[in-house]
C-alpha cells in the first residue's frame, strides 16, 4: 500500500516510529511513557487539524494491543503514520 499524506475514517495505518507520551497529552500515561511501538496497526476513527493552525492535520486512531482488541483512540499527525506494512 502507498504512503499517503491523507487518510480516511476506515483506512488501515501503521505506527512509522514509536510513539511516546512526550508532552503529557494521555493523561493516564507517565511523561515519556511508551503509548504505541513502532509498526502497530490501527485505525483511523476520526480526522481534524490543529485548532491555532488548520494546515496540521490530526487523525485519532484505535491501535491494536497485544490482545488483538483496539485501544482507545491516540491523536496522530500524518508524518507519524503510513499505510505501508511494516
Amino acid at each position: 500500500m502507498p504512503t499517503t499524506s491523507e487518510f480516511h475514517e476506515g483506512d488501515l495505518v501503521f505506527t512509522r516510529s514509536d510513539l511516546f507520551n512526550d508532552d503529557n497529552h494521555v493523561p493516564d500515561a507517565a511523561p515519556g511513557e511508551l503509548l504505541v511501538p513502532a509498526g502497530t496497526r490501527g485505525m483511523i476513527v476520526n480526522k481534524g487539524h490543529v485548532e491555532a493552525n488548520p494546515e496540521i492535520k490530526i487523525y485519532l486512531v484505535r491501535f491494536e494491543g497485544t490482545d488483538k482488541e483496539l485501544g482507545p483512540p491516540l491523536g496522530c499527525l500524518v508524518e507519524e503514520l503510513t499505510q505501508e506494512q511494516p
